[in-house]
């Protein structure tokens, strides 16, 4: 650390570990086993000309990607929506439609959808089944939102995969112009990229979550297997509509003839139009509260301990490294979408290998423990609904006598929804900002925040390090400094996006674990 700030926080918060990348063996001992080639090899390639190119040098090799990143940003913003699916399925024909060489788990929603990915991802993959997962938006590196076998592609992966798709890109780019119709987005870029990727490795299995809404979303070119709605709540207003039931009827666009839906946790409207859409498509139903749920729970060390219905039976005692009664249900949900993907109608699957996959589940960003002592949380909640999950998680799973919030939010988000909603778990809070251009500004969350906390409650600190420094002294100032997981003491907790909680993540160290 050279700058004299970031000395600072580690005089105050200790030495931040270093890390390495994960440049290694993309599959584990396991993938060896199974005669896999590890997805970041260095070698020699063929390219659609038939040459053979000689492997690129490391130092090569960070300049393309840095190269190509830049080039795929310079798109249209990933969160507008353009509602037209033509252009990427024309892609994906000229690409040979990789979107159908594997098996696919869709999911859609508001809240819930990374976790429920990830937990789902790693099931399939522990009945030996290779995977790949598509999730977004990114904590720090965009290679997060592609993974196969769990492990992000590597940045030599990336770009590799936009080698692949870049001429039909080219293509698909020169007619839309002639139409007069926008070029590729960044999302539609990376779907396709994600698409490639996965049935050149090729895997099995791919999880793959939706961006925005459902029905115009890019990802919406795949016939799913089984279709996921998480739980829907007011979001992304601008986009998909001002009402519940306009939100959930564009979530539902991923309800297709032919595939199981697993439907999560609804308010009466949400869970209406979903079924509605169900029943037109004549799918098979499973349902939260009908057809499966959360049984049991309990606090455990670094998680809790969980009995888990679905329609094959019910399997307990199962540990989950997760906090929270939202990610309990998270965790039934992805168990219902594999038991349906991969069970015979009306089984289960095994009691050991549902253990062994919950047991070695992560979601990076989800009230994740950044450090110990003293207490630092990191959540990705932007919207009121995973807010008010965010705080009855940690009131439930950590006792704290002062907790401190370190705040940063897009300007498009109910801002108002979202102080409200921590506001009774929190001491005081630090407003902030995050490395996103979308962010609101501090001074005017500030105004905001004082009248749902009150002015004396508020602080204003611009750069994320000095609020994090900040907030510690705050909370450690009148709580002793105690702390540590599930201990009573100072913690501090960082919220408001998921930007926001990558930031934490990378100014910590916990970006290179």
């Amino acid at each position: 650390m050279s700058d004299p700030f970031d000395r600072e926080l580690e005089e105050l918060l200790g030495p931040v570990g270093d890390g390495t990348d994960d440049t290694g063996e993309a599959f584990g001992t396991d993938g060896l086993r199974r005669g896999r080639v590890p997805q970041d090899r260095r070698s020699p390639r063929v390219d659609s000309t038939g040459k053979l190119v000689p492997a690129p040098l490391p130092e090569e090799e960070d300049d393309r990607f840095a190269a190509v990143v830049e080039q795929i940003l310079g798109r249209n913003p990933e969160h507008r929506i353009h509602p037209t699916l033509d252009r990427v399925r024309e892609a994906c024909g000229l690409l040979g439609d990789p979107q159908s060489a594997y098996r696919v788990v869709h999911l859609a929603g508001t809240n819930g959808k990374t976790s429920t990915a990830r937990m789902v991802e790693r099931l399939v993959r522990e009945h030996d089944l290779r995977t790949g997962r598509f999730t977004s938006p990114h904590l720090v590196d965009i290679t997060e939102r592609i993974s196969i076998d769990g492990d992000p592609i590597t940045h030599a992966a990336f770009v590799r995969a936009w080698d692949d798709v870049e001429p039909v890109v080219t293509i698909v780019d020169e007619r839309a112009a002639e139409r007069g119709e926008p070029r590729l987005s960044f999302f539609e870029v990376l779907t396709l990229m994600a698409f490639a990727a996965f049935a050149d490795a090729p895997v099995d299995v791919a999880v793959i979550e939706t961006g925005l809404g459902g029905t115009w979303d890019t990802t919406n070119v795949v016939q799913p297997d089984v279709a996921v709605v998480t739980p829907v709540s007011m979001d992304h207003e601008t986009w998909l509509g001002s009402t519940l039931e306009e939100i959930a009827g564009q979530k539902a666009g991923i309800i297709k003839h032919g595939s199981t839906v697993v439907i999560g946790k609804q308010e009466e409207e949400a869970g209406a139009v979903l079924l509605a859409k169900a029943a037109a498509e004549r799918v098979t139903v499973v349902r939260e509260g009908l057809d499966f749920g959360v049984e049991e729970r309990a606090l455990a060390v670094g998680g809790q301990q969980v009995s888990l219905r679905t329609r094959g039976g019910v399997y307990t005692d199962v540990f989950l490294p997760l906090h929270g009664a939202h990610q309990a249900e998270n965790a039934a949900t992805a168990l219902s979408a594999a038991e349906a993907l991969l069970a015979m109608p009306g089984g289960t699957l095994m009691p050991a290998l549902v253990e062994a996959a919950f047991a070695d589940v992560t979601s990076p960003g989800r009230l994740e423990v950044l450090r110990t002592s003293p207490l630092i949380l990191a959540d990705a909640a932007h919207n009121p609904a995973g807010a008010q999950a965010l705080a009855a998680a940690i009131a439930e799973a950590f006792t704290l006598s002062r907790l401190v919030g370190v705040v940063a939010v897009m300007a498009d988000k109910d801002v108002e929804g979202v102080l409200h909603a921590l506001e009774p778990v929190l001491a005081e809070v630090v407003v902030t900002r995050s490395s996103s251009p979308r962010g609101m500004e501090p001074s005017e969350l500030a105004e905001l925040a004082e009248d749902v906390f009150g002015e004396d409650r508020v602080h204003v600190v611009e750069r994320l390090d000095e609020a994090l420094a900040t907030a510690v002294d705050l909370a450690e100032s009148e709580a002793g400094a105690g702390g540590g997981i599930g201990g009573s003491g100072a913690g501090v907790v960082v919220a408001g996006s998921v930007v926001l909680a990558g930031d934490a993540r990378a100014l910590l160290g916990k970006d290179k674990q």
